[in-house]
């Protein structure tokens, strides 16, 4: 089989084939390395071959240098680095040849195949010439595909590398980005490809952008492209501008007041939705930026410092403009809209919600006038609209001002939970879900509580999408009345909900008994279950055990129906099922703690069961082991007679190493275990530390994976204490070689990772620490004090640790003097660096002062 033949397989219709031919595709790149690539290269370049088989050889290409797991990504980019010079040299020549192929469509999938190329060799100094290249390509007049093809890589690299790679050539690359996107450009597929090669150079351009002339011309050839004959440059234009205002928003003062303004306003009225969605985006995106500028004033002022921007309150200066124009977006709704589809509507409420949070108070007295003249309005548009506009307001104004508002709507809204029209029912049910969520103090249980309920529960027979929003708003109602009272300070043994508990527990019940699960409503009704169990006061905790009868016997039931399920779509439903039941289960075993007792037999039998039939759904494996764990620590010393029939199950679970939520799950069931245990989990540690260790040295596991197992060996350390020591060198070794790992300031992914890797190995010294300090093998740890002082240290000294990694410090350095008061470590407590991070600082929560001042003690014990 040739290789078009082969490639064109890899698209067929019928399965068999394109497997066959994907399987040889794998084969070949094994077996053959750098002969494939020239294939794929030399398939991509010839005009002969159909177009949908060159796309395929173009992809191939480009899935062969690129991949988005880390590790992956270096293999692939390795292979191709060590590919002989000339083959890469003829591998890249096709495919620059190629960016000018009379077919555009091929020089897309070409544009792609030279930037993955680019992004591999770029930052290893090699390729110097291509920029060179590619901006000649890009002056050449006699052939606009090539132009278009070229801009369209160029965009490519500049999204793939980082900017300082290239920063050298960021100003010919600018200028020839920004030549193509002129309004003067003749051809507007140049000009389009020119506004999407700037949109993906845009934090490239960074230092541009701090050049008052280079980005006044900038900011003008955008602004110009929004009035662009073309509606697609259009798009495109508004894309770059609110992509712009995420970037640069502290520059944007000149540009809103003299342009941007009008043009978007103008813009979200555009009769192209395409048009008027980036417009709205355009605000909504100046509001999230606010918003954010705004809490971030605020912590700056309570410690006393200035934010590093300040907000420019374009959204309040906008507000007479632009409230008008998203209200009468508001009434475009398409009756038949998919709920999935995206309209001008969904994205001018969206605006609004975001506008609220923006502009606070002032957003109230601007949108009032519309909901009341509309709300009880003969056309459902407004009377929708105005419902929505009510909604979306709740958040972002203070309470006091929204809650005679609330007070005045709410038996309005409830009984328009009766309206003849399923659009304005179904924002009814969203916004009643909103006051429970947002504004729970307007509902008075003795006037509002019994007609809401019942609205809400009626709802529950209506249209899935209703359904939905009723579960969400009785979910709402549960877990705020819980969140309220408890702030409130009031220890009760019953609370406003108790009278309904039964009736509304089990009007979700009915919904789940549906087989159905169009917009999730199903899954919605499990959700507020497990609210209304988890907030469940003790006069309602006969609610509570009787669900978790009903659900224990929905999972038997489930069990028994196994081998009738036939195709895909019964078994995701099957699991679906599975994970909401597995769900539900866990909120009775926390909420019964260890009143579980009686049902935990019934339990452990189901979750075996369940373990043994989910074959290799990792999802439903998952929920199955969190159950498991919730019984554990349920149960403690009472969970032992189901270890040794669990155990066979957990093994292989930890060992699917290409599988990261499920290992972590089952990595996290052995702390579970653990702590549940305690001492008498000492005969389980071997078996445990054995594959902990070994998954430490996989070259599959996800790394983030790998800190779950730090923090556990802190786990099996703490419940068996002394018994820990057979394992205690090896561990501190191990702890010693990930603390050594330093952070690259340049690679945020790295620096976010090492403070994850550092919290890991803080609790796992944790621990060890509090595992052996009051025995007498707390003198293993004099000869690593040292080493795990100096990460402490460490971790303490870099200016972007977290709260929580500064608690685990403080806490370590208690835990170590706590140990050793005899003085024993006295000259390590004494170094300056100690005296100096237990001194109070402003910036710091109350729990993480706490823990410092109480290292503070143990540090002074320490050194008497």
């Amino acid at each position: 089989m040739n290789a078009t033949e082969l490639l064109a397989n890899t698209l067929s219709p019928d399965a068999a084939t394109r497997q066959d031919a994907t399987q040889k595709m794998e084969n070949a790149a094994q077996d053959n390395y750098p002969q494939y690539m020239l294939m794929l290269s030399s398939v991509l370049g010839d005009e002969n071959i159909p177009l949908h088989v060159r796309n395929a050889a173009g992809i191939a290409l480009k899935n062969a240098l690129t991949a988005r797991e880390a590790n992956r990504q270096t293999d692939l980019a390795s292979r191709w680095l060590n590919l002989p010079s000339d083959t890469k040299h003829k591998i890249k020549q096709d495919a620059l040849m190629t960016l000018g192929s009379p077919n555009v469509k091929a020089g897309n999938f070409a544009s792609q195949a030279v930037s993955a190329i680019a992004a591999v060799e770029l930052p290893q100094g090699q390729w110097p010439e291509l920029i060179e290249t590619l901006l000649g390509f890009v002056n050449n007049p006699t052939n606009t595909n090539l132009r278009i093809s070229t801009l369209q890589t160029i965009g490519f690299i500049c999204e793939a590398i980082k900017p300082e790679i290239l920063s050298l050539r960021s100003n010919e690359i600018l200028t020839a980005v920004i030549h193509g996107a002129r309004k003067e450009e003749p051809s507007a597929d140049v000009q389009l490809a020119a506004i999407h090669s700037l949109y993906n150079s845009l934090e490239f351009v960074r230092e541009n952008f701090d050049r008052d002339g280079e980005r006044n011309y900038i900011m003008q050839v955008v602004c110009e492209a929004t009035q662009n004959a073309s509606v697609a440059v259009q798009v495109g234009a508004f894309e770059c501008l609110v992509r712009i205002m995420n970037l640069y928003y502290d520059k944007m003062g000149l540009y809103m007041e003299q342009a941007l303004f009008g043009l978007t306003v103008v813009g979200m009225k555009h009769p192209d939705e395409r048009v008027a969605l980036q417009a709205i985006e355009f605000w909504s995106t100046v509001c999230e930026e606010e918003v954010d500028l705004a809490i971030e004033a605020q912590e700056a002022q309570e410690y006393g410092d200035v934010p590093e921007t300040e907000s420019k309150f374009f959204a309040k200066i906008a507000l007479p403009e632009i409230v008008p124009v998203l209200l009468r977006l508001l009434t475009k709704q398409e009756e038949d809209a998919e709920d999935d589809e995206w309209d001008v509507s969904m994205a001018a409420a969206t605006c609004l919600t975001l506008l609220a949070g923006a502009v606070q108070d002032a957003i109230v007295p601007a949108v009032i006038p519309f909901i009341e003249a509309h709300i009880k309005d003969q056309d459902w548009h407004y009377r929708e609209a105005a419902i929505m506009t009510f909604g979306s307001i709740l958040e972002g104004p203070d309470p006091a001002v929204l809650t005679p508002l609330v007070n005045q709507a709410l038996p309005l809204l409830i009984d328009m939970m009766g309206d003849s029209n399923l659009h304005v029912k179904d924002t009814t049910a969203w916004t009643l879900g909103r006051i429970c969520d947002l504004l729970i103090g307007t509902i008075k249980p003795d006037v509002h509580l019994h007609p809401l309920i019942s609205a809400l529960v009626v709802g529950l027979n209506d249209s899935p999408r209703i359904i939905a929003n009723c579960c969400w708003a009785l979910m709402n109602l549960a877990d705020q009345y819980g969140a309220y009272y408890e702030d409130e300070g009031e220890v009760s043994a019953t609370g406003p909900l108790a009278r309904y508990y039964e009736g509304v527990v089990n009007a979700l019940l009915r919904v789940t008994e549906s087989s159905g699960n169009e917009a999730n409503y199903r899954t919605s009704a499990y959700e507020a279950i497990t609210s209304y169990l988890t907030q469940a006061t003790p006069d309602t905790i006969t609610v509570v055990q009787s669900t978790a009868v009903t659900v224990l016997q929905r999972m038997e039931q489930l069990l028994s129906m196994q081998n009738q399920i036939l195709g895909v779509d019964d078994r995701n439903n099957w699991n679906e099922l599975q994970s909401n039941l597995c769900g539900v289960v866990i909120c009775v075993v926390r909420k019964l703690n260890d009143g579980i007792q009686p049902l935990a037999d019934r339990i452990m039998t189901l979750i075996l069961q369940l373990i043994q039939s989910s074959g290799k759904t990792s999802t439903v494996l998952e929920d199955a082991f969190l159950v498991v764990g919730a019984l554990a620590s349920a149960l403690e010393n009472n969970f032992t007679p189901y270890i040794s029939a669990f155990l066979p199950y957990l093994y292989p679970a930890l060992k699917t190493h290409e599988d990261t939520q499920l290992c972590t799950v089952a990595v996290g069931i052995i702390g579970d275990i653990s702590r549940a245990l305690g001492e008498q989990s000492t005969q389980y540690a071997a078996s445990f530390m054995t594959v902990l260790l070994e998954n430490l040295q996989s070259e599959v596991l996800n790394r983030n994976v790998k800190i779950s197992i730090l923090s556990c060996f802190g786990d099996i350390a703490l419940a068996i204490g002394p018994d820990f020591e057979p394992y205690f060198e090896t561990t501190m070794g191990v702890l010693r070689q990930a603390g050594a790992v330093e952070p690259n300031p340049l690679d945020y992914d790295l620096v976010d990772y090492v403070g994850q890797l550092r919290e890991g190995i803080l609790e796992a010294y944790t621990g060890i620490v509090t595992g052996l300090k009051k025995s007498e093998k707390s003198t293993l740890l004099i000869p690593h004090s040292q080493n795990m002082l100096e990460l402490v240290h460490r971790c303490l000294a870099d200016e972007e640790r977290s709260d929580a990694l500064m608690r685990l410090s403080y806490g370590l350095i208690g835990d170590l003097a706590e140990c050793f008061f005899s003085g024993q470590l006295k000259q390590l407590f004494l170094a300056p660096w100690v005296a100096s991070e237990l001194r109070s600082r402003s910036r710091m929560p109350d729990e993480t002062k706490k823990t410092m001042r109480w290292a503070r003690e143990m540090v002074k014990f320490a050194t008497q």
